[in-house]
């Protein structure tokens, strides 16, 4: 238990005194681009998977009759 302990007060320690943080505005952008590209790419995989069903069902609909 008591490495548990250490191991989180470590790493408390080095998040404080080691970690570069952004700026608050930095950090805004950074959340728009990652917004943005969440919603791009969910949007391409949308596309992919439509054209994919769309095309398997006419397969099945084409071995079928």
């Amino acid at each position: 238990m008591a490495g548990i302990v250490n191991y989180i007060k470590e790493s408390f320690g080095e998040l404080k005194n080691n970690v570069t943080w952004p700026t608050w505005a930095e950090g805004q952008k950074l959340t728009v681009v990652v917004a943005v590209f969440s919603i791009i790419f969910s949007l391409a995989i949308w596309g992919v998977d439509t054209v994919f069903s769309k095309a398997i069902s006419t397969y099945f609909h084409w071995i079928n009759g």
